[in-house]
Formats: structure tokens, C-alpha cells, sequence
């Protein structure tokens, strides 16, 4: 239950209603931007009883409170502070000034990338679908379902145009998401996405074979020769090619007079975005996504122990962090490359290990508000998302998050031992399976008990000799920041 006490409590282990620049909050967290960080009691913080969890990330420092309590805790707090009701933008934007550049850039791709999680993921699961019915010895050896039942196989081919259709003009949806975050107008996004993939253009699958042959079409402009090729899923392209637009747009709008605005500004900023485009950002770009393909691709392929070690213990600290999101465009950039990902495996099976971890805090714990949590937000993170178990339980208590960490990590080596990749990005849990290649599900499933039973029994055994059960004020909050 909210009281006026526990609030007031909340504020002052905050520093104080003057170390609170503004506020506002989610389904479950207050979002809060503090003038300095440092003097938060986070001892204070921990043992107010309607306080579940806290973290710092991308600036703002956050409060778990729950679903349904979190709006009146908030109610309560801007009556004791005073403070103007805020909302999450405005709170972004407050604590964006106490970012550093790399921070900026991190957050930055989250917000481009987040909108299209829903259409990315959507297609993932839609793939999934396809590969169940397209895949050879899932149900019969050597044969596809669709071979089998023909009368499905046009069934499978509408499920992968619609599934296809987020991952074929993804650059047109970037533009859209990139040119908002940057202050542009997203119609124009849209545009230059759509123009970077324009039929008229080789496509960028076809290039390697095309500049094998020396058949690559060329503009020939004014004693200039400009490749004429697509950038079909590329993320780079677009990424910068939208920052230019938004800039360009932004500086013309400031200047020209608003009866000529229409006649000026989106014609000239498309067509000097798409000179520079074509003639500079996308050869250069291409050229840089395809070195970090490769880096990767050397890494996982020469040193897959190493690199599943690295990534699959590490990913948690990445979600914690916010770094998380700037790894979506390496994996859109893999599928676009070499045809599938095998870092998104791993992020699936780091997702059930925090989801394991928590799920045996619920077996060890005898606080009844502590159960209930780690249940629903175990539950939560083997659907794929992970933040209430890591957020509200695991990072609480320490060992729970070492403990899927670990587990992460060796299910991680046994699927990149063995190369384990997935076709396109779904639900990063349990349903996970479903994005993989139908080929490689056994190897997969291995990692998802590893990813399911480890961390668990890990978690139980580290609980019970810290007497975890017994003494429930003993945590103490993991900061990363």
C-alpha cells in the first residue's frame, strides 16, 4: 500500500526534493532526473516497503514500484516535492545533459531502434512460422511439411512475403524512425529509406556478384562516377544518410521564409541528401558495416568459445547499461550480410537465464512480496522481457544475476561451438526457437536447459548458504553505472 511516509521516505533517500529535477513514470518505475546521483541512500532506498528494485541508465535514475501503486506513489510525489508533472520525453530530455558523447550515441540508437522492435519482432515470429513449415526433417526425414502437404506450400509463401516485407524495406523503416529522433520530418524519412532500395538500383545482394563480373551500373555525373547500387538491409546507409537529412532540413527551415518553405525545403534537402548519399555516406558506410560484419563473423567463426563467452556472460551487463540496443544493428546487419545471426541466440538464452535465477529466488525466499515478484517476472523474462526479474530480483540480491550470467555464458559456448544461428529476430525466450534454423534446434535446446537449469540450481544453492530465506534485509543493490 502507498502511504504518504513511504514517499517521503523515497524522496529523501533521493537526496532530497531539491536533488529531484523532474519526474514521471512507466507501468511500473518512476523515472526520475536527479541533479547528482552520488548522495542517493541507496541502503534508505532499499528498505522503503513499496520500493521492489532501482537502477541508473541513460541518465535517469529509476524507481520499481509496480503496476497500478507506481501512479499513486507518483501522485504522492509531486504533492510533497512540488515539482510540475513531467512526461517521459521531458524527462529524457533533463537527463540527456547528463550523458557523456558515447552515452548520447548508445541512447540515441536506442531510440531509433526501439519503435521498430514491434515489426521486427513481429516478422521474426512470422519467419519462425515459415521455417517450422519449410523445414526439412522437422516432421518428416529428409522431407519439409510443405513437401509433403502441398496443399500448405502456398500457405508458407504468403506467411514469408508478410514476414519478409519489415526486413525488405527496412531502410525506408529506419528512415522513418532516424529522421524523428533527429528532429526531422519523418515523411522525408521515409522517403530517403525508400529511395536507398529503389528498384532501379542493383540490389546490394546482388553487388559481390555483380563487381566480380564488373557488370556494377554507374552514374556518370559531371566527370564523377557514383556506383548505382541499393542498400537493401543496410543499417548504416540509412543511419547517417537520415542524420545529414534532419540537419539539412532543420537549417533550412530556419531560413527560408515560410511562403517558400514548401517549394524549397523537401525538395533540397532530398536531393542533396541523396547526392551525398549515393556519392559519399553509402560507399563509405557499406564499407564500414561490412568490416564489423567481418569482424564479428572472425571472431564467432575462429574463437566461437571466446566469443560466446564474452557475449553470453556479458549480455545482462549490456541490457543493464542500455548498450543492448546498439547490437540490434549488428544483427540486422549479419541477416542482411551472411544470412542469419548468431549473436541473437545468445541473446535469447541470456533472457532465460535471468528468468531461471529468478524463478529460484521464489523457491528460497520466504517474503511473500518477494515471491509473487520473482514469479510474474520470471514468467516475463522466459517471454523475453527481462528488466522486472533483473531489475526487481536479481540484481537486488547479486548472486541471482552472477548466477544467470554464468549460465549464460556456458549455454552461450555450447551454441557457438557449434555455430547455432538464427534467420531473424523473435522473441528472445522461451519462443525463441522459432527464429532459429529448423537444422539447428537440437543444439538450441541443449542451451535453453543449460540456460534453464544452471542458473536456477546455482541461484538455489548460492541462496541457501547466504541464508538468504532467513534473512531478507540482507541484499543490496548492484549499481553498473
Amino acid at each position: 500500500m502507498v502511504t504518504k511516509q513511504s514517499v517521503e521516505r523515497i524522496v529523501q533517500a533521493l537526496g532530497g526534493k531539491d536533488n529531484i529535477v523532474t519526474a514521471s513514470h512507466c507501468v511500473t518505475r518512476l523515472r526520475l532526473a536527479l541533479k547528482d546521483e552520488s548522495i542517493v541512500d541507496k541502503n534508505e532506498l532499499e528498505n522503503v516497503d513499496i520500493v521492489k528494485g532501482f537502477f541508473s541508465a541513460n541518465g535517469q535514475f529509476q524507481v520499481v514500484i509496480g503496476p497500478e501503486l507506481v501512479e499513486k506513489a507518483y501522485e504522492q510525489m509531486l504533492a510533497i516535492t512540488g515539482i510540475e508533472r513531467a512526461t517521459k520525453e521531458q524527462v529524457k530530455s533533463v537527463a540527456e545533459k547528463n550523458l557523456n558523447l558515447f552515452q548520447r550515441l548508445v541512447k540515441a540508437l536506442g531510440d531509433i531502434f526501439i519503435p521498430l522492435l514491434p515489426a521486427i519482432v513481429t516478422a521474426g515470429l512470422l519467419m519462425g512460422i515459415n521455417n517450422v513449415l519449410t523445414g526439412k526433417g522437422i516432421f518428416y526425414p529428409n522431407q519439409a511439411f510443405i513437401d509433403v502437404h502441398q496443399e500448405w506450400k502456398d500457405f508458407a509463401g504468403m506467411i514469408n512475403l508478410i514476414a519478409n516485407t519489415s526486413f525488405v524495406f527496412l531502410p525506408g523503416l529506419i528512415g522513418w524512425s532516424a529522421v524523428k529522433r533527429f528532429g526531422g520530418s519523418e515523411l522525408l524519412g521515409i522517403v530517403l529509406g525508400l529511395m536507398l532500395i529503389h528498384p532501379d538500383l542493383l540490389n546490394a545482394w546482388g553487388y559481390a556478384e555483380a563487381a566480380a563480373k564488373g557488370t556494377v551500373p554507374y552514374w556518370h555525373l559531371f566527370r564523377l562516377n557514383i556506383q548505382k547500387i541499393g542498400y537493401q538491409g543496410q543499417v548504416l546507409p540509412v543511419l547517417v544518410s537520415a542524420f545529414v537529412l534532419a540537419k539539412i532540413e532543420n537549417f533550412l527551415n530556419k531560413r527560408v521564409p515560410d511562403a517558400f518553405k514548401l517549394l524549397i525545403v523537401a525538395p533540397v534537402t532530398l536531393l542533396i541528401t541523396g547526392f551525398l548519399s549515393f556519392l559519399i555516406i553509402g560507399p563509405v558506410t557499406f564499407a564500414i558495416g561490412k568490416a564489423i560484419t567481418a569482424a564479428f563473423v572472425a571472431v564467432f567463426d575462429k574463437v566461437p568459445l571466446l566469443g560466446g563467452l564474452i557475449y553470453g556472460g556479458l549480455y545482462a551487463v549490456l541490457v543493464v547499461t542500455g548498450m543492448h540496443h546498439t547490437f540490434l544493428a549488428v544483427d540486422l546487419q549479419l541477416i542482411a550480410s551472411t544470412g542469419g545471426t548468431f549473436l541473437w541466440p545468445i541473446l535469447a538464452l541470456s533472457n532465460i537465464s535471468q528468468g531461471s535465477a529468478a524463478l529460484a529466488m521464489m523457491f528460497v525466499s520466504k517474503n511473500e512480496k518477494l515471491k509473487g515478484m520473482a514469479l510474474t517476472s520470471a514468467i516475463s523474462a522466459y517471454l523475453g522481457i527481462t528488466e522486472p526479474a533483473m531489475f526487481g530480483v536479481n540484481i537486488r540480491y547479486r548472486f541471482p544475476f552472477l548466477s544467470a550470467m554464468t549460465g549464460s555464458a556456458i549455454a552461450a559456448v555450447v551454441i557457438t561451438l557449434q555455430h547455432v544461428r538464427a534467420s531473424s529476430i523473435g522473441v528472445g525466450g522461451l519462443p525463441g526457437f522459432l527464429s532459429i534454423f529448423p537444422q539447428q534446434w537440437g543444439v538450441f535446446f541443449i542451451g535453453m536447459a543449460i540456460a534453464l537449469l544452471v542458473p536456477f540450481f546455482l541461484t538455489f544453492v548460492l541462496a541457501k548458504v547466504k541464508k538468504v530465506g532467513q534473512s531478507e534485509q540482507s541484499a543490496r543493490n548492484l549499481n553498473f553505472n
